[in-house]
């Protein structure tokens, strides 16, 4: 698997290439000091993942992605500072595959911060690998019959890798205010969920709010809290802190199963883009009571990991593209 590193730093360039070089399917090929050297590079060169800063002179990150998004569709890890992740936000609606966030002791690193992230390398390029070249759909929706929502009273949505653009897109779609309260998990840090609950807030006809423990539920979008797990209890959302669950926090099937023990045959869940299989055990516990639940596609889905393992679980009503989940969403709220 051939790397480029991006950053200004030497520094960063090194501690990184330091880390990749350390596994024996990874290399860092080539190495660039900004946006610009950045770009030139990836005209010139085939590369299997591009690991970038983006506050950066001369080019930052943000608009080296735009210039690269026109042409290349390379997978790419923004290399983000807490600090700076509104930027992070930009660089993910823009088309950046995932972050990470950079190690606040770079003389010292903890190893669980390298361990998630090579963890992450390694699984976006396999998944987006396993997804290229071949994006027809494999997977066919049982059934697509029209069907009465005006009983729902929640829905439950749940997204990881790819997860902030494709939600940029649904939620800005809607082109009325909810009905019913629409909860979210999209598996993301402390800190940045507080600014992606802002942007989601500026597209949205309805108001979108990061959730707080204790908030009654209300007909509003509620984002889950990085680091922290989001269940439905009482009328009210809960965050508690508990073990990590599919190896993140916030889960998303805490939420799916907390909330279809709640709302019973009157949820539904969607599951969208996504690595790993979280939220399949919660999409099987909305089909127990009698919900209803949906799963993007693999041809619109950044990676397909967590659609397909509810897809062959057998616990998804209807396969949808990311335009139809848009207007089934529609329908659900209307």
């Amino acid at each position: 698997m051939n790397i480029l590193v991006v950053d200004d730093s030497a520094f960063m360039r090194k501690v990184i290439t330091d880390i990749v070089e350390r596994q024996a399917d990874l290399h860092v090929a080539d190495t660039a000091r900004d946006g610009k050297q950045a770009v030139e590079l990836i005209d010139q060169n085939n590369y299997d993942l591009v690991l970038m800063d983006i506050e950066m002179p001369v080019m930052n990150g943000l608009e080296a992605l735009k210039i690269i998004r026109r042409t290349n569709d390379v997978p790419v890890i923004i290399l983000s500072a807490l600090s700076k992740k509104e930027n992070t936000i930009e660089a993910l609606a823009t088309g950046a595959t995932d972050f990470v966030e950079k190690p606040k002791k770079l003389m010292n690193l903890e190893n669980e911060w390298v361990e998630e992230f090579v963890t992450k390398v390694r699984g976006i390029d396999g998944e987006v690998r396993s997804n290229s070249g071949n994006k027809a759909n494999l997977f066919v929706s049982a059934k697509k019959a029209e069907k009465d929502f005006s009983t729902l009273k929640a829905i439950v949505i749940g997204a990881s890798t790819g997860g902030p653009k494709t939600l940029l897109k649904i939620i800005g779609s809607l082109n009325t205010p909810t009905r019913v309260p629409i909860l979210i998990v999209q598996h993301m840090p402390k800190g940045f969920t507080t600014s992606f609950a802002e942007r989601l807030n500026q597209e949205s006809k309805s108001e979108v709010i990061e959730a707080k423990d204790g908030m009654k539920i209300e007909s509003k979008i509620y984002v889950a809290p990085g680091n922290f797990h989001m269940v439905v209890r009482n009328g009210k959302i809960s965050l508690n802190q508990g073990p990590k669950q599919n190896g993140t926090r916030p889960a998303v099937d805490n939420l799916f199963i907390s909330a279809a023990d709640v709302y019973k045959n009157r949820l539904a869940g969607i599951i969208l883009t996504g690595m790993g299989k979280d939220g399949t055990i919660g999409m099987s516990r909305i089909k127990d009571f009698g919900g209803y639940t949906v799963s993007q596609d693999e041809a619109s889905s950044v990676i397909f990991g967590m659609p397909r393992s509810a897809i062959e679980a057998g616990v998804v009503d209807e396969i949808l593209s990311l335009d139809e989940v848009c207007q089934r969403l529609q329908q659900m709220i209307g």
